[in-house]
Parts: C-alpha cells; structure tokens; sequence
C-alpha cells in the first residue's frame, strides 16, 4: 500500500495515487491545456465538495470499502465516533485494512466503543495482515 503521507485519494473513483504522479498529470494537462481529471479514471474532477459528496455517496452505496471508510473517518473527525465506527466496522468487514487499523485505535482509547485491549490488538493484527503499513 502507498504512504497516506505521500498519496492523495481521488474522490471520483476512491483510488489513492501518488503525489508524484497526481503532480505528473497537473502539468500534463497544464501543457496540454486540458481539464482537470483524476490520473487513475481520466474522470473530471469534482468542482465542489457537494460535487465530491455526491460521489463518494454513491461509492458507499456500492459497498465501495475506502468509500465507506471515509464516511467514517468524517464522522469521526466531527466527533460522532459511534458512527464512525459503525462505518468503519462495515468497511473492515469489506477489507479495508486502514478501517481495521483505526479500528484499532478506537478499541485502544475507547471511542465510540468500551475500552478493549484484546480488540485492539485482533484488529491491529488484521491490518498488518491486510498490508497496513
């Protein structure tokens, strides 16, 4: 899997790229002078956050899991983590392995669940199974 720090995650089609190579495709289409588009599905990218919702709805309603996982990232960052965690659980169960690493994190400091160290640690071992770095 690639670096969080050093990707970006297209919200048209829940792809995570690069930085290297999303900066590759703005200067091919500056030079081209084309319209922006994400490098991995050449779809146009979303003008708006309503635009980039409205996409990422649609992801969750095909049981997409990183779409699925986002939802619940921002829920848990707006402080709802029981929520969050019913979001990430689900898109854990899809596969997702940084779902099952933030899961982690929850059981260890007790949000949106009870305190579990053993749950932390089965849900730390399922993402490292599943490549988290």
């Amino acid at each position: 899997p690639l670096d969080h720090q050093k990707s970006v995650l297209q919200s048209c089609c829940n792809t995570t790229i690069c930085r290297g190579c999303s900066y590759a495709n703005k200067v091919r289409e500056i030079e081209a002078r084309l319209q922006p588009t994400c490098p991995f599905c050449r779809r146009l990218i979303p003008k708006s956050k309503e635009e980039a919702n409205v996409s990422l709805k649609k992801r969750v309603e095909k049981n997409d899991p990183v779409a699925i996982r986002e939802i619940g990232m921002k829920h848990g960052n707006n402080g709802d983590h029981e929520l969050a965690f019913e979001y990430l659980t689900n898109a854990a169960e899809l596969g997702d392995a940084l779902a099952h690493y933030l899961l982690s994190l929850f059981y260890r400091d007790g949000q949106g669940v009870e305190k579990d160290e053993k749950k932390g640690l089965y849900y730390l071992e399922e993402a490292a199974i599943a490549g988290h770095p």
